[in-house]
């Protein structure tokens, strides 16, 4: 799915507790105990997520359809 508006990407980060910003770039984080050993995985407050990046195109966000609004 191809998010274009910024107010609707922001919409749907609000309404889903696994993904935050960083710039533009949204990150979807998925805790994990595996990730302390994954090249993907990263350290959030203490606890470790496998993370992947969304970042924005020439037509906006493409993340996965499970982030309908």
């Amino acid at each position: 799915m191809i998010i274009r508006s910024l107010n609707t990407m922001e919409k749907i980060v609000n309404k889903n507790e696994n993904l935050i910003w960083r710039a533009w770039d949204v990150i979807d984080l998925k805790e994990s105990d595996t990730a302390k050993t994954s090249p993907i995985g990263i350290r959030v407050k203490n606890k470790w997520y496998l993370h992947r990046i969304y970042k924005p195109g020439r037509n906006g966000w493409s993340i996965p359809d499970r982030y309908k609004i």
